[in-house]
């Protein structure tokens, strides 16, 4: 079973409920496949960098899993099949990109303010 991590944009004029029920379409067709759902994150309506189907933003979705190189295969067929899906990104992860995605999840990345101030007592600049 290797790592993988899937983004995938959603058509804008879906409602949120209607983004989330093609989320779990999606995790439940891993699932199925024997696939190990490690983390699925929204990352809410953004604007893209350009313009997609006419459409200027989208709902950014991300997904790790394990699984085997076959499901790769039939996820990537029910993306292109799915007309609400805009685009697709499916990348196989390292061990290091596996490191550091549980470390992005744990937070370890986030600025506190309290960091934020010890640098400024010490007179480094931000």
């Amino acid at each position: 079973m290797n790592n993988y991590e899937s983004v995938f944009i959603l058509n804008p004029v879906l409602s949120a409920d209607q983004a989330k029920n093609i989320v779990q379409k999606f995790v439940k067709l891993l699932s199925d496949n024997s696939s190990t759902i490690i983390n699925v994150e929204n990352w809410g309506l953004k604007k893209m960098a350009y313009p997609i189907q006419k459409k200027s933003s989208g709902f950014y979705i991300l997904v790790e899993f394990q699984t085997s190189p076959e499901t790769i295969a039939i996820l990537e067929t029910e993306f292109r099949r799915d007309e609400t899906v805009m685009r697709f990104l499916t990348i196989s992860l390292n061990k290091f990109a596996v490191i550091y995605n549980e470390r992005r999840r744990r937070g370890e990345f986030k600025k506190t303010k309290k960091s934020v101030n010890k640098v400024e007592k010490e007179g480094v600049a931000v």
